[in-house]
């Protein structure tokens, strides 16, 4: 795969093999970002007040109105 790629790579303008580079770069700091984060979950125990007043069910029916 390596080899096809520099073969492909070669074929190009220089202007669009800079364009693969700044790509390239891209692409890693994209992976990288992707995999530092964790998840935050501020959001648990958010509804803790309405617990009494509706049920899960009527929840996630007032949540899907909402987006519509």
């Amino acid at each position: 795969m390596e080899s096809t790629i520099i073969e492909k790579i070669k074929e190009l303008p220089p202007e669009l093999q800079e364009e693969v580079i700044h790509f390239i770069d891209f692409l890693r700091t994209k992976k990288s970002s992707v995999q530092k984060k964790k998840p935050n979950l501020e959001w648990i125990g958010g509804l803790k007040a309405y617990r009494d007043q509706f049920t899960a069910l009527e929840l996630q029916k007032k949540a899907s109105d909402w987006r519509d």
